[in-house]
């Protein structure tokens, strides 16, 4: 069984933490192997002084949906105020530094999802930075990534498209854990606090979340299976479209579609690019969202199946499936223009995405799965080399 770095800080606290003080960031998933809250444990720990809580985006208990306010809260456990990290402005992302100057440790202990749009690894940025100037050491205790450690996927974000769902240049599909990527941050992107990661037990690279013996809590609330992990490196670019991406249903990210869509025609178009999208199928059919984008509306869509994990490629798949819809409804196919995760002045696609390419060559004649493929490689094997100075496992 996997044993999450958490555990390992429970057993000897004292040999990565200083001093006697500490705050905590964390959420619902933040939970040792005994399935007690990490709260819990440090609130009854003898040798260390709990004295703050922290929660990410969707809040302590994972209710809020995407890109809600989060105002802070109190923890019936403690009894502490519990700082949102996720408020109306792009300054309430991070700690305020009033908030650690009497903290000798901030310790991160939150489950990814290995997609570098999910916030949390940029929460877990931003406080490191916090840390750096207010001489607070930062304890990450690492998590698996739940999609494996091994398969990378996709373009690197370019510098004018950083933002709070791709702050750093890391590919969509990174296959680093967050004490991977903390150690990643903390040198190639120069952060430079005083750094300490907890290691898991038992866990490699090749392993999906369901081989470890861990209980999948889902870690926001659209991210219910393991299965929607697996798809949400690729669909969440739905998100800076104008069709459905699930929100609403009960499988978000698998689900998507708008009232427009003929799910039978988009199926056999779909099956023109099926040679180059290996491990899937795809179903049509009609849904009706509860919630957010075509709320009450029955939309046409597909779903996907994914068929073998190890060899479906979640970017691609998506982009060929907003390639159909594009072909099949140029007219009625809309990118999203609303702000999106604090960013007003460039569309969700292309932050998303982390550049223009996408948007700009997808409606071409001249567009192939194949070349956009190809422009990733690059970019992918340089990360791949980089990446390797920070793998744990």
């Amino acid at each position: 069984m996997t044993l999450p770095g958490i555990d390992q800080l429970l057993e000897k606290p004292e040999k990565y933490l200083k001093g006697k003080t500490l705050g905590l960031v964390v959420n619902h998933t933040s939970l040792a192997s005994d399935q007690r809250h990490s709260i819990k444990h440090f609130n009854s720990c003898s040798s260390f002084t709990l004295n703050a809580l922290f929660a990410p985006e969707h809040g302590l208990y994972g209710i809020a949906q995407d890109m809600i306010e989060i105002e802070n809260e109190t923890d019936p456990v403690s009894g502490l105020t519990v700082s949102s990290l996720y408020g109306k402005t792009e300054k309430t992302l991070e700690p305020d530094p009033i908030a650690l100057a009497e903290i000798d440790n901030l310790v991160f202990d939150i489950q990814d999802v290995g997609a570098r749009y999910y916030t949390f690894i940029y929460t877990m940025a931003k406080c490191m930075e916090i840390c750096k100037k207010s001489n607070t050491r930062m304890i990450v205790c690492d998590r698996p990534n739940p999609i494996n450690g091994v398969s990378l996927e996709g373009n690197l974000v370019a510098a004018n498209y950083h933002s709070f769902v791709g702050q750093y240049p890391i590919p969509n599909r990174h296959a680093m854990t967050v004490g991977e990527l903390a150690l990643f941050f903390n040198h190639e992107i120069n952060i430079g606090c005083e750094l300490k990661v907890v290691p898991m037990t038992n866990w490699n690279r090749e392993q999906w979340y369901d081989e470890t013996q861990l209980y999948w809590v889902s870690p926001s609330p659209n991210m219910p299976t393991l299965d929607t992990a697996v798809v949400y490196p690729g669909m969440c670019l739905i998100e800076g479209t104008q069709l459905s991406e699930g929100r609403g249903t009960t499988r978000p990210f698998e689900n998507f579609g708008a009232p427009f869509i003929d799910p039978y025609k988009l199926s056999k178009r779909v099956q023109n690019d099926i040679d180059q999208l290996p491990g899937v199928i795809f179903r049509p059919h009609f849904f009706k969202p509860m919630f957010q984008k075509h709320k009450n509306k029955v939309c046409g869509g597909l779903q996907i199946h994914v068929t073998d994990r190890n060899q479906f490629k979640p970017l691609l798949t998506t982009i060929a499936l907003l390639r159909s819809v594009i072909e099949l409804y140029p007219n009625e196919f809309k990118w999203r223009t609303e702000p999106y995760e604090f960013v007003s002045d460039r569309l969700a696609i292309d932050i998303l995405y982390g550049n223009m390419d996408l948007r700009e060559t997808i409606f071409n004649d001249s567009f192939s799965l194949s070349n956009i493929e190809e422009s990733w490689q690059e970019e992918l094997d340089g990360f791949k080399k980089l990446r390797s100075n920070y793998l744990i496992y």
